[in-house]
C-alpha cells in the first residue's frame, strides 16, 4: 500500500453542507494525519490540507515525514522545515538535486506553503484553491504558524535537566506503544 495516498481524499466523506465531521474509527497514515483527525476523530477540507503540506515539504526536502532524524536536533521533519525557516535556513532544507536545478524564490515560496498547510490549527490553514494560487503567484505570503505535530523528542543518554531537551511535546502529544507479552 503507498502510504503517500492512504489519508488524502478524507473530504470525499462529507456530505451536503458539511464542513468538519467525526469519526470513531481513525484511519490513515502515521506522518500525513492532521492532529485534529489523529487525535480527535475529527477530519475536515483542512485535514486534506495538512497532508498535502506534509507532501510538499517530503518533496522539496527529499525526506519523509515519518521516521526523519537530523543530527542537530530531534524533531520531525515538520519542526525542523519551521525551524530552519524561521532562522532564514531555508535552503538548507532542500535535497540535493532540487537546489542545483530550482530558482531559490520558487523553492522558499514553496517550503513556505508547506508550513502554512500543516499548521498547528485547521482554521489557520488555507483552502486547497488559496494554496494553488500561492504557488502560481508572486504575491506576499503569511508567517507560518507552529506545524501541528512539532515533536522535540528526548534524546537518549542526553541530560534531561537541560532545559534544551523539554520533557514533553509542545502539543502534549504522548504516544504509547502497545507491545504482546
Amino acid at each position: 500500500m503507498n502510504p503517500k495516498i492512504s489519508d488524502f481524499g478524507m473530504a470525499r466523506s462529507f456530505g451536503g453542507n458539511e464542513s468538519q465531521a467525526n469519526t470513531q474509527r481513525v484511519v490513515g497514515t502515521y506522518g500525513y494525519m492532521s492532529p485534529e483527525y489523529a487525535l480527535d476523530g475529527v477530519f475536515s477540507f483542512k485535514s486534506d490540507v495538512f497532508s498535502f503540506g506534509v507532501l510538499v515539504l517530503e518533496i522539496m526536502s527529499g525526506k519523509r515525514n515519518r521516521g526523519f532524524i537530523h543530527s542537530e536536533h530531534d524533531n520531525n521533519l515538520l519542526g525542523h522545515a519551521w525551524r530552519m525557516h524561521n532562522e532564514g535556513r531555508s535552503m538548507e532544507l532542500i535535497d540535493t538535486s532540487l537546489s542545483q536545478s530550482s530558482n531559490s524564490s520558487e523553492v522558499i515560496r514553496s517550503i513556505i506553503v508547506g508550513l502554512l498547510c500543516v499548521q498547528q490549527s485547521p482554521k489557520d490553514r488555507p483552502n486547497m484553491s488559496s494554496v494553488v494560487l500561492m504557488l502560481g503567484n508572486e504575491g506576499i505570503l503569511q508567517k507560518p504558524k507552529q506545524p501541528g505535530f512539532f515533536i522535540e523528542r528526548i534524546l537518549h543518554g542526553a541530560d534531561i535537566s537541560s532545559s534544551s531537551y523539554p520533557m514533553s511535546s509542545t502539543n502534549d502529544l504522548t504516544i504509547t506503544e502497545v507491545a504482546a507479552r
